[in-house]
């Protein structure tokens, strides 16, 4: 295993929800195909897939989290663009803080702050 590399979420209308995830994440698209919208955040792929049968409710069986420098001012840019709350901010022991919001299209957005997490380079993991 190499690592995470591309989180996706379905969304039922495509244009509308790249232009949210413009905002929210403060990035423009590097791919944009009707099809698949995707996002380079951090050198990891966020994209975004049409979804035909919109699902009403969706699973948090699985939860990614998006690393953030203030876990509660990403927290309320996002509440202020339109997600609703889906766990509030919490301390989950020293530093750490997570939270996580749904989308407009009811996807789960994880935040994490963690002060500790170091992305390593290939290089150093064959060490």
């Amino acid at each position: 295993m190499l690592g995470l590399r591309t989180t996706i979420y379905k969304v039922g209308d495509i244009e509308k929800a790249k232009e949210w995830y413009t905002k929210a994440f403060d990035t423009k698209q590097y791919f944009d195909e009707p099809f698949y919208v995707g996002f380079n955040i951090g050198g990891y792929e966020l994209g975004l897939l049409p979804e035909e049968n919109v699902a009403k409710e969706k699973t948090d069986s699985v939860l990614s989290y998006w690393g953030v420098e203030d876990i509660n001012e990403t927290y309320e840019k996002l509440i202020k663009l339109g997600a609703v709350e889906h766990e509030k901010p919490t301390n989950v022991g020293g530093e750490l803080m997570v939270t996580s919001v749904k989308d407009p299209w009811n996807n789960i957005i994880g935040i994490i702050y963690n002060p500790h997490f170091k992305i390593e380079s290939l290089t150093d993991l064959k060490k």
